[in-house]
C-alpha cells in the first residue's frame, strides 16, 4: 500500500532500523534515532543496489517519487542511477574546486617553480587581485567576457587604463592555463580586443642630451651620501645600462671578472633568456672595490639594512632625487634610454649590436635571429668606447 504523509509522520523509531515500502522499490528507512531516509531498491546488471534520495521531510513524498521516476528512466536507458549520481557529484565538486582564484594560485606557483622573479610574481599577483576580488570564487568555466569586462571597466573608471590592459593580459594567462590543463574549453579574453581605452604610451624619463648626461655622470661619481652598494650600482648603471632589477638582484656567481663578462640568468631577464654583457675595465674595478667594501660574497648590491637582501627598488631613484634630478627628468631605468640614444647618435655602431647589448627583441623574426648572434666582438669594442666617453665626462672633475 503506497505511503502517505500522515503515515510517514506516524512512523516511530524502533530498537532496530526498519523500512516501509511505497512503490516500485521506493521506501522510507527509519533509524533508531528517529531519522527517516528515502531509498530505492533496484537491480542493475544482475546486482541488487540502493539509491538514496535524502532525508524526510527535507525531501517530501512527492519529491521522492519524482526522483524514483527519474531513476527508473535512467535504468530504462541502461544507465545505473547510482553511478550517474556519483558522476554528477564529482563534476559539481570539480566545478567548485576549479575556481578562478584557485587556478590563479596554481599558475603562480607553477611560474615560481619555473624561476620567475619574485618581484614579477608579486606584480602578477597584484594584477590578478582585481579579478579575484570580483569573480575569484566562481568556476573558471563561468568567467565570461561580460564578467571580465565589468571588472576592467571599474579599473578604467578610475583612470587606470594601463592597469586595465595589464589585468586583461594577466587574466588571459590564467584562462589559457585552464584551457591547457583541461579545466576550460576556450579563453574568452581575445573577444575583448578593442573594448578597452588605449593607454597613452609614456616613456621612462631619461637624459639623452650629451651635455645633460655628462652632468649626470659627474654627479654620480661625486655622490657620497649613499652606501657603497648604492654608489657602485649607480656607476654600473651608467657603464652597463642593464634593467635596474637585473643589477639590483645580481649575484657574484654571475660575474667572471677575469674574462670581463656578466651573465644575467634567464629567469631575471625580461626576454626570459640568459644575457651576457661585456665588462669594461672601469666596471671591473668598481666591482672589485665593491666586493672589498661590502664583504658580501653572494649579493653584488646588498642592502645596508640586511646582508641577505639586495638594495630596494627605490634606492637608486631616491639617490638620483638627492642629487637634484627630478622624477620627470631621469630615473634608474632611464640609463638604458640614455645609452641607446647616445650610442645610436654616434653612428659608430651597428643598430642590431646596440639592441643586442640592451637585450631587446623586436617582432622582426630576421632581426631576432641576428640578435642571437650577439655581435659579441662589436659589443666588447662598444663597451670600451662607452667607457672612454664616461671617463672623458669626468675629466677636470677630480674623478677617475
Amino acid at each position: 500500500m503506497p505511503l502517505t504523509d500522515t503515515a510517514i509522520k506516524n512512523l516511530k523509531p524502533k530498537e532496530r532500523p526498519y523500512k516501509k515500502a511505497d512503490a516500485r522499490g521506493l521506501h522510507i528507512y527509519v533509524r533508531p534515532n528517529g531519522s527517516k531516509l528515502w531509498r530505492m531498491s533496484y537491480r542493475f546488471e544482475g546486482k541488487h543496489k540502493l539509491l538514496s534520495f535524502g532525508r524526510y521531510p527535507d525531501v517530501s513524498l512527492s519529491r521522492a517519487r519524482e526522483k524514483m521516476r527519474s531513476a527508473k528512466s535512467l535504468l530504462a536507458d541502461g544507465i545505473d542511477p547510482s553511478a550517474k549520481k556519483k558522476a554528477d557529484k564529482a563534476e559539481a565538486a570539480a566545478i567548485n574546486e576549479h575556481t578562478f582564484e584557485k587556478i590563479s594560485a596554481e599558475l603562480l606557483e607553477k611560474r615560481r617553480k619555473e624561476g620567475l622573479a619574485e618581484s614579477t610574481l608579486k606584480k602578477k599577483q597584484w594584477l590578478l587581485s582585481f579579478a579575484i576580488m570580483d569573480f575569484g570564487k566562481i568556476p573558471v568555466r563561468d568567467v565570461t567576457p561580460a564578467i571580465l569586462l565589468k571588472t576592467l571597466r571599474g579599473i578604467e573608471a578610475k583612470g587606470n587604463y594601463e592597469t586595465a590592459k595589464r589585468v586583461r593580459t594577466a587574466v588571459g594567462e590564467v584562462l589559457r592555463y585552464a584551457v591547457a590543463t583541461a579545466r576550460l574549453e576556450i579563453d574568452p579574453t581575445p573577444s575583448l580586443r578593442g573594448a578597452l581605452i588605449a593607454p597613452v604610451v609614456t616613456h621612462m624619463p631619461a637624459l639623452t642630451d650629451k651635455v645633460a648626461f655628462s652632468r649626470l655622470v659627474r654627479a654620480i661619481w661625486s655622490y657620497s651620501d649613499g652606501a657603497p652598494a648604492t654608489r657602485a650600482a649607480l656607476k654600473l648603471m651608467v657603464l652597463l645600462y642593464p634593467r635596474p632589477g637585473e643589477l639590483r638582484l645580481s649575484k657574484w656567481e654571475e660575474f667572471d671578472l677575469e674574462k670581463r663578462s656578466w651573465t644575467i640568468p634567464a629567469h631575471r631577464t625580461k626576454m626570459r633568456r640568459a644575457h651576457t654583457k661585456p665588462l669594461s675595465a672601469t666596471a671591473v674595478q668598481i666591482l672589485e672595490q665593491l666586493l672589498i667594501e661590502t664583504g658580501n660574497k653572494v649579493l653584488v648590491c646588498p642592502s645596508s639594512i640586511s646582508r641577505t637582501k639586495p638594495i630596494s627598488e627605490n634606492t637608486l631613484n631616491q639617490a638620483l632625487r638627492r642629487m637634484g634630478f627630478e622624477k620627470g627628468e631621469h630615473t634608474s631605468h632611464g640609463f638604458r634610454a640614455s645609452a641607446s640614444s647616445l650610442l645610436n647618435e654616434s653612428g659608430l655602431w651597428n643598430q642590431d649590436a646596440i639592441e643586442a647589448e640592451l637585450s631587446h627583441a623586436g617582432s622582426d623574426q630576421v632581426r631576432k635571429a641576428y640578435h642571437r648572434a650577439q655581435y659579441w666582438d662589436e659589443r666588447v669594442r662598444m663597451a670600451s668606447w662607452w667607457e672612454s666617453k664616461i671617463l672623458k665626462s669626468l675629466e677636470g672633475s677630480g674623478h677617475k
